[in-house]
């Protein structure tokens, strides 16, 4: 299995102790407090305080090297290797089965290095080599709606992705061009394991699947990155091959990241334990299957937790029907996108179609109680934030100002600070 690598949802299941560490220098500093993981977490956490502070940096294009840099990604192309070597020396000559997982940061963007250890990655990168499999002619520069007329949770997210400000049509498509110069690098990758498996005989009995966590924006809605349910951010690829399944098909069905677990299980000939969220795809795929008995959800459902986004987000998908609900459904207003129409997703038309809120919203609530998961979001931010800024003790004030948003916390430090305080005193907040 080839996947591309990249973090969908930053919510963190999983609590990280950081120890003290004295290193010499003035005031006493938290072992990864300076971290980019540091900063997604208390920029996650702090969410709903009431400030606007720049959590990523600009997104820009780079161009390194010349027409022979092929590797640009070298890490990437280091585990590429690897796979295939493994493939050719492990996997051909062993006669069992075998599973094998090559996780690829491309096309994610780079981290910035300018912006120093907590930056994120904001920077498009790719060589002349990579750009010329693009059609820069066919690159379009997406429509953006006025920052006037943006819903607020997409304000919040362009603002904290640092690309509220100007930006030439020149810049956009430089962008996107490199983008998509980022995701042949990637391409060549798979194609690389693809020989291996053929030249070793084993294609033909090997079933290969290539998806992602996440999309990349890509300077649409005025955004790069992920943490959206735009489609850009939220459709992802999944492209399967292998014995038994039908070639050159495209299925219209929704189906979800969730759906892999069984589909994998299944091709392993493993029974799948009973209550799972997701389905197989195979009947959808497979030469064998009989197509009147095929049975999926029609609906598929994601949901985000964390920064570059004010409040909890859920996204519930069924035919051309996108419906986006915040927080506890009220305090935030809602989005409903006709995706037949609208491939833009411009236009919100959820006050001109309130059966079909009413209904979405009655099947989302059916899946998941959303408010009283918010609910529980919105706590554990609060105590989760307390406990790592009691664990700072006197040099939390120097540590928060020193993470990814340093350069607008500066501006002014104590009403930041200050709009925290009242955030966690907050007993209704």
């Amino acid at each position: 299995m080839l996947g591309c690598k990249r973090d969908y949802v930053d919510g963190f299941a999983e609590e990280e102790r950081i120890s003290h560490q004295d290193d010499g220098q003035d005031g006493l500093y938290l072992r990864g407090s300076l971290s980019q993981v540091s900063s997604n977490r208390v920029e996650a956490w702090t969410r709903e305080v009431q400030f606007l502070l720049r959590q990523e940096g600009r997104p820009v294009s780079e161009l390194v090297g010349n027409m022979s840099t092929v590797r640009v990604m070298t890490k990437d192309w280091t585990n590429t290797d690897e796979a295939t070597q493994w493939i050719r020396q492990t996997g051909a000559v062993s006669h069992e089965p075998f599973a094998l997982y090559l996780g690829l940061n491309l096309p994610h963007p780079y981290q910035t290095r300018s912006l120093g250890p907590t930056a994120g990655g904001s920077t498009f990168r790719s060589s002349p080599y990579w750009l010329t499999k693009v059609s820069s002619e066919l690159v379009s520069v997406p429509k953006w709606l006025p920052m006037s007329a943006m819903h607020p949770v997409d304000f919040y997210s362009t603002v904290t992705k640092n690309c509220s400000g100007a930006f030439t049509v020149d810049e956009v498509k430089s962008i996107r061009t490199f983008y998509y110069a980022m995701c042949a690098e990637a391409d060549a990758m798979l194609g690389q394991v693809i020989s291996a498996l053929r030249e070793t005989g084993l294609l033909n009995n090997t079933v290969v699947i290539f998806t992602a966590d996440h999309g990349e924006l890509a300077m649409e809605h005025r955004q790069f990155y992920k943490m959206s349910m735009l489609e850009g951010s939220s459709h992802v690829p999944l492209l399967i091959t292998g014995p038994g399944l039908m070639s050159g098909l495209q299925v219209d069905q929704l189906v979800s990241l969730v759906d892999l677990y069984p589909t994998v299980l299944e091709i392993a000939g493993i029974s799948a334990p009973v209550d799972l969220s997701g389905h197989s795809l195979l009947p959808l795929i497979s030469t064998s299957s009989d197509f009147s008995k095929k049975s999926h959800s029609d609906w598929v459902l994601s949901e985000y937790h964390g920064c570059n986004a004010n409040a909890s987000t859920y996204m519930l998908r069924v035919g051309h029907w996108k419906y986006i609900t915040y927080s506890d459904g009220l305090s935030v207003p809602p989005q409903l996108f006709n995706l037949a129409l609208d491939k833009d997703e411009l236009y919100n038309v959820v006050f001109k179609f309130p059966d079909v809120q009413a209904h979405l919203d009655k099947l989302l609530r059916d899946i998941v109680d959303y408010p009283e998961v918010s609910k529980a979001v919105h706590l554990y931010n609060k105590e989760a934030f307390s406990a790592w800024r009691d664990s700072l003790g006197s040099n939390y004030s120097q540590v928060i100002a020193n993470l990814r948003w340093h350069m607008d916390w500066q501006k002014d430090v104590f009403a930041n600070e200050r709009a925290i305080d009242e955030w966690l005193s907050d007993s209704d907040g």
